[in-house]
C-alpha cells in the first residue's frame, strides 16, 4: 500500500490493468477487482488465487500482498469521571457549546441516525471542509443525515470467498444503518449531544453525553455481525481521509494470536497513511487480557487505548435463608423478590451421573443433573477460565435453575448483564461465606434481587481484567498501550431492540445500553481529542505543525494521564495488585489537564520511518509504503527503536552485563501564557547491572513549579 501524497493516487484503469496481467485471457478482471484506494494511499483489494497472489508480490511497484482478514469488533457517567479528578482547574467539558467544526470519523458498524444522541438542534451549518456524503440504502435516506450526523457511507459485502466457476458476486443489500449497536454505542461516546434522563431499563439514569458533543460525526460501516474485512477498513479509512475527518476512530482489531506484522496489518497501514495526512487514529487495544503479549493494534503511529472501570458499579442484593446478605456484581433486572426463598445448592451437589466434582462445580456444559437443578438457585465456581459467565448461566438456566451465584477468584470490575435471569458475581471471601452457610444447614435457601447503580465506587479506575497486555508480540520496544479510559459498564446509545430477556417483561426497548470492552475505551480517548481541539486550538495548531504528522497522538499520553485512583493511591488491577504501564501506559486519560501541558513530544513521520528500517523492512518497500525518498539510518537494529522519539520508554532486551543503555528524547515545551514554544533534548541512561531479571518499570519526572510530566519506562533485565 503506497502512499499518493505526491500524486494523483490510484484509480481503477491502473488496478485492472495490473490484473489483466494476472487473469487470465478469458476472465473479465474488473469482475474481481473489489475496492480501490486512491486518496490517501494507492492498492486495492481483488480476488486472487494464492498462485496470483505469489506472482503478484513480486511486482517492484508492490509493497504487500496479504490475505484479506476478518477483523472482530473489539456514557452518562463516565465523562463526569473523568472531569472530576481535574474539578480544581475550574474547567468543564464544553457540552454547552452549541456546535464545533471538529469531525470524527467512526469506522465501525454504521449508525442508527434517529437516536437522540445525534440530534442536531442547535448547532450550526455543516463545516465547508466536509467533503463526504450520505449514502442512501433500502432503509436510509439523505435526510437520516443532519448538522450533526453529517455523514455515513457503507461498503458491499460481496462474498470474496466465491470461487471463478461461480457467477460474479453482487452487491448485497445494504445501508449506513447500524444493526448491531456497537458503531451507534461509540459514536455517541465519542461525541454524542447531552439527552437528559438516560438508562438502561432505569439502571444509570442520567443525562448522557459523548466527549465533545458539539462534534460533527461521520460514519463508516465496515463490519457487521460477521466481523470486519480488512479491506473495507481499508478504504473506509481512505474514504474518511478525503472526506475531510479530523481524527479516525477504530475499535477493531485482529486477535491477538493472530497478529500480522505492520506492513500487512490493514489498520496499520491505513492509520500510517491518515498519520501521514494529518489525521491520528485512535484504536482499541484488544479484549485478550489480562496475559501479557496480548495488546493489539500496536504501531507507533496508533494511539493504542486500555479499558479501565470507574467509580459506578451495579450489583445484586443476594439474601441467603438465615437473612445474611450480600452485595454481588451483576446487571440482573431479576424478577425475584424477599417474599419469597428458593432451595439453594453448589454445583457439585446437583452434578450429573460420572461426572467430576471439578467440573460440576465449575458448571461446564453436561455437567449438572436437570432434575437436581430444577428450581434452585445454583452456585458456581470460577476456577476453569475457559467457560464464560455466560456459559455458566446459560447451563444452569438450560437446566431450570432460578438463578445462578457465580464465585471468582479474582475481583471481577465488568458486571455481566444476565437480563431478567437472576444473576450474581461475588469474591472469594463471600463465596466462602455462602458455601459454609450451604454446609450448615439441610436446607439453605437465598433469594437475588435485581441489580441497583453503586456510585463512587472504590477504587477507581481500576484496569479491567478483559484489558490485553503489553509488552508488544511484535516488538517490545515500543510500549503499549499508550493510555486507559473507561471502558467498563459504559452507558451510551445503541439500536432499540425488543427481546425477551431485556428488562422487565412488556418494557418498551431501550435507546441506551451497558456495555464493556476497550471498544468503549478508545472513544473515550477519541472524545478527549476532539475536545482539545476544539477548546484550545493554539495548543492543538501548534501540535499539527508538521502537515506529515500529528503530534497530539504522542502528546495525550505523557502530559493528561494519572497514575492514582480516588483514593489517591496507585493505579491496582483486579488482582489488587498495582498496575504497571504494560497494563495502563502512562496512566488514566485527563482530558482537561491536557488544555495546559506544559511539554510535549515531537514524534516526526520520520520516526515512523526509521521505526520501519528498525523493525527490519528494506529501504525500497519503505520508500514505496511512504512515497517518499528516505533513507535507513545506518547500522538499523531493533533495539533502536527505544530511541524513536516516542513519548514513553521501553527496551525489549537490555543484559546486565553489557554496561548503561542511553535513550534520547527531545520534548517540546509549551507556556499556556505566552503561548510560546522550545525544544530541549535529554538522554536517559538505564544500566540493568544491580536491577532483578525481568521486566522492570518506573517513571522520569519533570517539573517547572507548575506542571508535572511523567514519562513512563519498561525495561526487561536479561
Amino acid at each position: 500500500m503506497g502512499s499518493s501524497l505526491n500524486d494523483g493516487g490510484g484509480d481503477d484503469s491502473s488496478h485492472l490493468q495490473l490484473l489483466s496481467s494476472l487473469i487470465p485471457s478469458k476472465e473479465n478482471e474488473r469482475k474481481f477487482l473489489l475496492n480501490s484506494y486512491d486518496h490517501a494511499f494507492k492498492g486495492f483489494s481483488a480476488m486472487l488465487t494464492e498462485n496470483e497472489a505469489s506472482v503478484l508480490s513480486g511486482y517492484d511497484e508492490v509493497v504487500s500482498v496479504f490475505p484479506d482478514p476478518v477483523l472482530k469488533l473489539h456514557t452518562t457517567h463516565s465523562w463526569d469521571f473523568l472531569e472530576a479528578a481535574d474539578s480544581k482547574f475550574g474547567s468543564r467539558f464544553p457540552y454547552e457549546r452549541s456546535s464545533s467544526d471538529v469531525i470524527i470519523g467512526i469506522i465501525d458498524t454504521g449508525i442508527w441516525p434517529e437516536s437522540p444522541s445525534f440530534n442536531d438542534h442547535h448547532i450550526s451549518k455543516i463545516p465547508s471542509k466536509w467533503k463526504g456524503v450520505c449514502m442512501e440504502g433500502s432503509d436510509f435516506k439523505k435526510s437520516n443525515c443532519n448538522r450533526k450526523l453529517i455523514g455515513a457511507r457503507f461498503y458491499s459485502n460481496r462474498d470474496i470467498s466465491k470461487k471463478r466457476n461461480e457467477t460474479s458476486p453482487t452487491q448485497s443489500r445494504g445501508s449506513p444503518r447500524d444493526f448491531v449497536g456497537h458503531g451507534t454505542h461509540t459514536a455517541s461516546t465519542a461525541g454524542g449531544v447531552p439527552v437528559a434522563n438516560a438508562s438502561y431499563y432505569g439502571l444509570a439514569r442520567g443525562t448522557a453525553r459523548g466527549g465533545l458533543p458539539s462534534a460533527r460525526i461521520a460514519s463508516y460501516k465496515a463490519c457487521t455481525l460477521d466481523g470486519c474485512a480488512g479491506s473495507i477498513i481499508l478504504k473506509a479509512i481512505d474514504d474518511a481521509i478525503k472526506d475531510g475527518v479530523d481524527i479516525i476512530s477504530i475499535s477493531i482489531g485482529v486477535s491477538s494470536i493472530f497478529q500480522s506484522d505492520f506492513l500487512n496489518d490493514p489498520i496499520a497501514i491505513g492509520a500510517f497513511h491518515a498519520e501521514q495526512m494529518g489525521v491520528p487514529v485512535v484504536c482499541s487495544g484488544g479484549n485478550d487480557g489480562p496475559d501479557p503479549y496480548t495488546i493489539v493494534n500496536s504501531a507507533p503511529w496508533i494511539f493504542t487505548v486500555a479499558a479501565s472501570s470507574i467509580d459506578r458499579d451495579f450489583q445484586s442484593t443476594l439474601v441467603l435463608g438465615n437473612n445474611e446478605s450480600y452485595k454481588g456484581s451483576a446487571i440482573s433486572f431479576s424478577p425475584l423478590t424477599l417474599g419469597k426463598r428458593y432451595p439453594l445448592a453448589f454445583g457439585e451437589e446437583v452434578a450429573a451421573n460420572f461426572t467430576p466434582a471439578s467440573d460440576a462445580r465449575n458448571c461446564i456444559p453436561g455437567s449438572l443433573d436437570p432434575k437436581k437443578v430444577a428450581g434452585k438457585i445454583i452456585v458456581c465456581t470460577n476456577d476453569e477460565p475457559n467457560v464464560s459467565r455466560r456459559i455458566k448461566k446459560l447451563v444452569v438456566e438450560d437446566a431450570k435453575a432460578e438463578g445462578v451465584i457465580i464465585i471468582d477468584g479474582e475481583r471481577e470490575t465488568t458486571p455481566f448483564d444476565s437480563g431478567t435471569y437472576p444473576f450474581a458475581e461475588v469474591g472469594q471471601t463471600v463465596g466462602f461465606k455462602i458455601l459454609r452457610y450451604i454446609n450448615s444447614t439441610r436446607k439453605p435457601t437465598a433469594t437475588i434481587l435485581p441489580s441497583s447503580e453503586i456510585r463512587n465506587f472504590r477504587p477507581a479506575p481500576v484496569v479491567a481484567s478483559f484489558s490485553s497486555r503489553g509488552p508488544g508480540a511484535l516488538t517490545e520496544n515500543i510500549l503499549k498501550p499508550d493510555i486507559m479510559a473507561p471502558g467498563v459498564a459504559i452507558l451510551a446509545a445503541v439500536v432499540p431492540k425488543i427481546e425477551s430477556f431485556y428488562g422487565a417483561p412488556g418494557n418498551k426497548s431501550s435507546l441506551f445500553s451497558i456495555k464493556s470492552g476497550t471498544s468503549m475505551a478508545c472513544p473515550h480517548v477519541t472524545g478527549a481529542m476532539a475536545f482539545i481541539k476544539t477548546s484550545n486550538r493554539h495548543l492543538f495548531a501548534l501540535l499539527m505543525i508538521n502537515i506529515f504528522h500529528s503530534h497530539t497522538v504522542n502528546f495525550l499520553p505523557t502530559l493528561a494521564a494519572s497514575v492514582s485512583n480516588n483514593m489517591g493511591k496507585t493505579l491496582t488491577n483486579t488482582s489488587d495488585s498495582s498496575a504497571n504501564p504494560h497494563q495502563v501506559g502512562a496512566g488514566e486519560i485527563r482530558p482537561i489537564k491536557a488544555l495546559d501541558p506544559g511539554l510535549a513530544f515531537d514524534t516526526t513521520i520520520n520516526d515512523h520511518l526509521s521505526f520501519l528500517c528498525y523493525y527490519g523492512y528494506k529501504q525500497e518497500r519503505i520508500r514505496s509504503m511512504s512515497n517518499t525518498n528516505f533513507t535507513c539510518p545506518k547500522h538499523s537494529t531493533e533495539e533502536l527503536i527505544s530511541n524513536i522519539n516516542y513519548p514513553t520508554i521501553s527496551i525489549g532486551r537490555l543484559s546486565q552485563h553489557e554496561g548503561p543503555r542511553k535513550v534520547k528524547r527531545i520534548a517540546t515545551m509549551w507556556d499556556q501564557q505566552t503561548l510560546r514554544i522550545r525544544q530541549a533534548s535529554f538522554k536517559v541512561f538505564f544500566d540493568g547491572k544491580e536491577a532483578s531479571k525481568g521486566y522492570n518499570f518506573g517513571d522520569i519526572r519533570w517539573f517547572d513549579g507548575s506542571h508535572l510530566v511523567r514519562i513512563a519506562f519498561a525495561v526487561n533485565i536479561e
